[in-house]
């Protein structure tokens, strides 16, 4: 167990790569007195500020206005593949469970035609640094049909050489045949799934996956060339315990992974229905929660990974880590990201797109997104276009969430401020935090401590407008317990 107040420390291969920004404590008492549900900020604002009244023409204007994909400004890519062959309990993604693989060929000529839709906007052919599929499951596609998506992404755009071309895997759907093929077909990042290894707390999600094919496709990946590898871990799941979850870390630090997430369960029967499936009292207790963390955070520490933030961690020669040492570290609706100066594009049902100062949601229903692409029409269900002060938030959310640090003149500068006057009342919230010791707070900047970095999300809800002034029903929300 993590002993209250206690520093995690790195193994002295890696101290000298480690530096003070990213270190890390994990303290007991002001977790549980400032942890509270709030946005992951895959976007600011969040989802639910999202309106109806922008629209697909207002997306197509912006496309053109825009003109994103230039060689001075390149490109980013999503592709949401919604299906499923079976549900987990706890997952709230947007997917389709079928068994129907038939349903793939459908959707994937959908796909492409809004492909076009969306390039028949862009006043040039762009180019393309950045590529993911995520999912639902993207290897429910087969091998044929993945790379007539590329085939077709790659008909419209230039994927510039040497592109972060990344794809979610679910070992239980992934030969490795179809391992070989993504890296022929230009990935070079994926992302596992794992949970927790333990039996029972697999029976009790629904997800029976087994270490042996984790570990097949894991090394597939490497002997492929695969430049980094990402695990997903849960912690709060039902029947997991300190013992289970630790055992599962124990493994995934055999197979080395370059990156890791380890995300909190949300448990919201009320609103997802499969979580229905899970019992109350099969959960660990808060208590508890808060000690599956608290373990799993010393185990990676101790290894030597790095606390990127926001439950993410990666080694110390990550490209990511490197990018928050050199404060150019992204975060998106993607997650942390090197890319921050790319506009993003994004196809398939529910995904979001974030050009210039606009949001903007596809539909989230796949009837309604294939009834409306058949119009000839590009699928958009809601956005928003930033106005200026969302502009400012938003790069004050993101330079904490990233680099754990805010200087003033930089925004003072380019948004025509007095940073402290404009800030006021957000200063006088964090000065009870800065007093709390989670961060400090100097004539020039914000610095989060290493007892206020695991909740840093708390710490940038302050300068959130619509946060703190809304009743918010968005589904993309978390806290550590």
């Amino acid at each position: 167990m993590v002993t209250t107040n206690q520093e995690t420390t790195f193994v002295p291969h890696y101290s000298s790569l480690v530096s003070e920004l990213q270190k890390i404590v994990f303290d007991h008492d002001l977790i549980e007195r400032y942890d509270e549900k709030g946005p992951r900020y895959t976007t600011y604002p969040s989802t639910d500020c999202f309106k109806e009244q922008f629209t697909a023409l207002d997306y197509e204007h912006i496309l053109c206005q825009q003109a994103p994909g230039t060689l001075i400004k390149p490109l980013s890519l999503y592709f949401h593949l919604p299906f499923c062959n079976s549900i987990c309990y706890y997952c709230a993604c947007n997917k389709v469970i079928t068994k129907d693989h038939k349903q793939a060929d459908v959707y994937l000529d959908y796909l492409i035609r809004e492909i076009n839709l969306q390039a028949n906007q862009l006043p040039h052919r762009a180019k393309v640094s950045q590529l993911h599929l995520g999912g639902g499951t993207p290897t429910f596609f087969s091998d044929i049909q993945l790379k007539q998506l590329m085939e077709a992404i790659r008909t419209r755009f230039d994927l510039l050489p040497g592109g972060d071309f990344s794809i979610e895997i679910d070992p239980r759907s992934a030969s490795t045949a179809t391992i070989s093929l993504l890296r022929e077909l230009g990935f070079k990042h994926m992302s596992v799934s794992i949970l927790d290894l333990d039996p029972a707390v697999q029976l009790a999600v629904n997800r029976i996956q087994s270490a042996e094919e984790t570990c097949r496709v894991i090394e597939c990946a490497r002997v492929c060339g695969f430049d980094s590898i990402n695990i997903d871990l849960i912690y709060g799941l039902p029947k997991q315990t300190t013992t289970s979850l630790q055992a599962t870390i124990d493994l995934v630090l055999q197979l080395r992974p370059d990156r890791l997430a380890l995300y909190d369960y949300d448990h919201q029967p009320e609103r997802f229905m499969p979580q229905r499936q899970i019992h109350q009292d099969d959960l660990p207790t808060t208590s508890v929660k808060l000690e599956l963390l608290g373990n799993s955070i010393k185990q990676l520490t101790d290894a030597g990974y790095v606390f990127i933030g926001m439950s993410h961690f990666a080694l110390p020669d990550d490209e990511l880590t490197i990018a928050q040492r050199r404060g150019r570290l992204h975060q998106d609706v993607q997650g942390y990201s090197t890319h921050s100066d790319c506009d993003l594009m994004a196809f398939g049902v529910s995904a979001i797109s974030r050009v210039g100062p606009t949001y903007c949601q596809n539909t989230k229903l796949l009837d309604d997104y294939y009834a409306i692409v058949d119009s000839g029409q590009l699928p958009v269900d809601c956005g928003i276009r930033l106005n200026r002060d969302d502009l400012l938030r938003r790069s004050i959310i993101q330079s904490l969430l990233c680099q754990f640090e805010l200087s003033f003149q930089p925004l003072e500068i380019g948004y025509f401020i007095d940073f402290k006057s404009y800030f006021s009342d957000e200063l006088v919230a964090l000065a009870k935090m800065a007093a709390d010791g989670l961060l400090l707070i100097e004539d020039d900047r914000i610095f989060v401590l290493p007892p206020g970095r695991l909740l840093v999300r708390t710490i940038a809800m302050t300068f959130d407008r619509y946060w703190r002034t809304q009743n918010s029903t968005d589904t993309n929300y978390a806290r550590l317990t």
